[in-house]
C-alpha cells in the first residue's frame, strides 16, 4: 500500500517524499502505537505507587489525588486544541512535539525532588499525552483509506485498553522491585517515546498542509479549555472533599457551565473554531459522540475499581491483581483486533458496534453479581466478556465518524470523540466512585453499627491489620459495593447500544486522508476558476451568456 505522492511535510526536509511503501506505514505506525501507549499508561501506572511517592516526598492526602488528578484534566482539555492544529499545521511537527513535552515532563517528574515540582511535571506529561491520543487516530487517518483502516484501528484500540488497563499492573511491579523503584513508574516511559519520535521522522511522510491565513480562536480555546478543567475538577473532588448537593457543587458547575456557553458562543462567531458547531450537525458524529462517553465510562470504571475489588474483596497483591485484569486485555485485543480485520475485508461496520453494545452490556450485568467468594475463573470470564464489548466498540466508533466527515475536518472529528471519551472516563470514574463511597459506608453502618462505620467510605483498611472475622466482613462490603457499581454502569452500557442502533451504515471511502483532502482541494480550485470564468465577461460589460464578437 502506498499514499499518493504529494508535496513534502513541512516537518521534513526539502527533498522527503510523501509516498510511504507499505513497510514505512508498518514503521510509522509502530511508532504511533508506541508513543500512545506510553502516553495513556502515564495516567494509570502510578496508581500502585502513590503510597511509596507520597511518603517519599512528604505530600499531604490532596496532592496523593492531584498527581492522578492534573494530568487527567491536562490531557482531556487540551485534546480539541491538537486536534483543530492538526487541520491547520503540519502533523508531522505537531505529533513530535507532543512527544517532546511528554519526554520532557517523564524526565522532570522522575528525577523531581518534591511535590511541588511533580505536579508541575504532571502537567507537562498530560499536554503531551492529550496530543499524543488526539493525533494519533488523525495522522493515521491521513496515511490509510477507512476501507483498510479496520484492521489498524483494532489494533490500536487495544494499546488504548491495555494502557489503560496494564497500568496498575506495571506500576505494581516496578514498585515491588527493589532495583527499579518508584521513580522508574515516569522514567519507563522516556526510551519508548524516544524510539517513537525516532521511527516517526524516519518513515512518516504527510502531504503539506495547503498555505493559507491562520486564525487561531484563542478566546474559544480559553474558554473550552477552562470550562472543561472547573467541570473535571468538580467531578473529581465531589463526594470526596465535599458533598455532591453543596454550595462547591453549585459554585463549580455554574461557573463551568457559565464558561461552555461563552465559548458556543464564541465558536458559532469564530473564523477558525475550536471545535466546529457544524459538526454536530452531522449525525453519525453526534451519535458516536453520545457513545464514546458511555463506553469510556464503562471501560475506566472497570480498570478503576476492579483492581480495588482484587486486593480488598478477594486479597490480592498489587502485581497479583494487575495480573488478574489480563482477562479483559485480552477479550479486548482479540475483539478489536479480529473486528478490524473482518471490517477491512468486507466492508461492513455497524454490525460490530451493535454487538459491542450488547456484550457490553451483558458483561457488566455478569460483573454485577460478583462477591468476595466469586472464584477466579468464574470472574475471569465475565471480565473478558466486557473486554470484548469494549473492544468492538472503541475504535470502531472514530472509524464510523472518520469515514463521514470530510478531509479536512478529520483532525477536530477525531479529537472531539476522544476528548468526550476521556471526559466520560474522568466524570464516571468520579461519579462511580462516589455512589462506590457512599454504598460502602451504607453497608459498614449495617454490619458494624453508625459509630463504627465512620468515614468508611473514604477510608480504604489495611487488611494486614485486621482481625480475620473483621477482615471478612470487609471483603463482603466492598464485593457487594463493586457488583452494585456495575449493576448501576449497565444501563449506560444499555443506552450506549440504542445510540449505536440509529447510526446510519455507510460505506467506507477507499482514499486515505490525505488523498480525500487532495481531491477537496481540487474541487475548490476548480470551482474557484468556473466562478472567475463566469464573472470574467460580465466585468467587461458584456452578458456571460453573450457570444464573442470578433472584428
Amino acid at each position: 500500500m502506498t499514499t499518493t505522492a504529494n508535496p513534502p511535510d513541512q516537518a521534513g526536509s526539502g527533498t522527503e517524499q510523501s509516498s510511504m511503501s507499505r513497510r514505512e506505514v508498518v514503521q510509522a505506525l509502530s511508532g504511533l502505537m508506541l508513543g500512545m501507549f506510553v502516553s495513556i499508561l502515564a495516567s494509570t501506572i502510578v496508581a500502585n505507587a502513590l503510597p511509596r511517592i507520597i511518603a517519599a516526598l512528604d505530600g499531604s492526602q490532596s496532592v496523593y489525588t492531584w498527581i492522578v488528578t492534573i494530568e487527567l484534566l491536562a490531557m482531556t482539555a487540551t485534546v480539541p486544541l491538537w486536534g483543530k492544529a492538526a487541520d491547520l499545521y503540519s502533523k508531522k511537527l505537531l505529533i513530535q512535539l507532543s512527544l517532546g513535552l511528554f519526554v520532557v515532563g517523564s524526565l522532570i517528574a522522575g528525577l523531581t525532588p518534591n511535590v511541588e515540582i511533580l505536579l508541575v511535571s504532571r502537567l507537562v506529561q498530560g499536554v503531551g499525552a492529550g496530543g499524543m491520543t488526539a493525533l494519533a487516530m488523525i495522522v493515521m487517518a491521513a496515511m490509510i483509506p477507512p476501507r483498510e483502516m479496520g484492521r489498524y484501528s483494532g489494533i490500536f484500540g487495544a494499546v488504548f485498553g491495555i494502557g489503560t488497563i496494564a497500568g496498575p499492573l506495571i506500576g505494581g511491579v516496578i514498585v515491588d522491585t527493589s532495583w527499579l523503584g518508584w521513580r522508574w513508574t515516569f522514567l519507563i516511559g522516556v526510551p519508548f517515546t524516544l524510539l517513537s519520535i525516532y521511527l516517526l521522522q524516519r518513515t512518516l511522510h504527510l502531504p503539506a498542509t495547503p498555505p493559507g491565513k491562520v486564525k487561531i480562536d484563542y478566546l474559544g480555546a480559553f474558554l473550552i479549555t477552562a470550562g472543561v478543567s472547573t467541570l473535571l475538577v468538580w467531578s473529581t473532588l465531589a463526594g470526596q472533599k465535599f458533598a455532591w448537593a453543596s454550595g462547591w457543587t453549585a459554585l463549580l458547575v455554574g461557573v463551568g457551565v457559565v464558561l461552555l456557553a461563552l465559548a458556543v458562543l464564541v465558536e458559532s462567531k469564530a473564523a477558525e473554531p475550536i471545535i466546529p458547531l457544524n459538526l454536530f450537525r452531522n449525525r453519525t458524529v453526534t451519535l458516536t459522540i453520545i457513545a464514546s462517553v458511555l463506553v469510556g465510562l464503562a471501560m475506566m470504571g472497570g480498570a478503576v475499581f476492579l483492581s480495588q475489588y482484587f486486593q480488598i474483596s478477594l486479597g490480592k497483591s498489587p502485581t497479583v491483581a494487575g495480573l488478574m485484569s489480563l482477562p479483559m486485555i485480552f477479550g479486548l485485543l482479540v475483539s478489536s483486533t479480529v473486528a478490524g480485520g473482518l471490517i477491512t475485508k468486507y466492508g461492513k461496520w455497524k454490525i460490530y458496534l451493535v454487538a459491542g453494545g450488547v456484550i457490553m452490556t451483558a458483561g457488566m450485568l455478569l460483573l454485577g453479581t460478583i462477591d468476595h467468594r466469586t472464584s477466579v475463573p468464574l470472574l475471569s470470564a465475565y471480565m473478558a466478556v466486557l473486554g470484548i464489548g469494549v473492544g468492538l466498540l472503541m475504535q470502531n466508533l472514530v472509524l464510523a465518524a472518520q469515514n463521514d466527515v470530510p478531509a479536512h475536518e478529520l483532525g477536530v472529528a477525531t479529537s472531539v470523540l476522544t476528548f468526550f471519551r476521556s471526559m466520560g472516563g474522568a466524570i464516571g470514574v468520579s461519579a462511580l466512585g462516589a455512589v462506590m463511597a457512599n454504598r460502602i459506608t451504607d453497608l459498614s453502618a449495617e454490619r458494624f453499627g453508625p459509630a463504627a462505620a465512620g468515614d468508611g467510605g473514604n477510608q480504604v483498611p489495611d487488611l494486614a491489620a485486621l482481625p480475620p472475622a473483621i477482615r471478612e466482613v470487609i471483603a463482603e462490603i466492598y464485593g457487594i459495593a463493586t457488583a452494585d457499581l456495575f449493576l448501576v454502569g449497565a444501563p449506560f452500557a444499555a443506552l450506549a447500544l440504542i445510540v449505536v442502533l440509529f447510526i446510519k451504515e455507510k460505506p467506507l471511502s477507499t482514499l486515505s486522508g490525505a488523498d480525500r483532502l487532495a481531491q477537496e482541494s481540487a474541487a475548490a480550485d476548480a470551482a474557484d476558476l468556473g466562478a472567475e470564468a463566469e464573472h470574467a465577461p460580465a466585468a467587461a460589460g458584456k452578458r456571460p451568456d453573450e457570444p464573442l464578437r470578433v472584428g
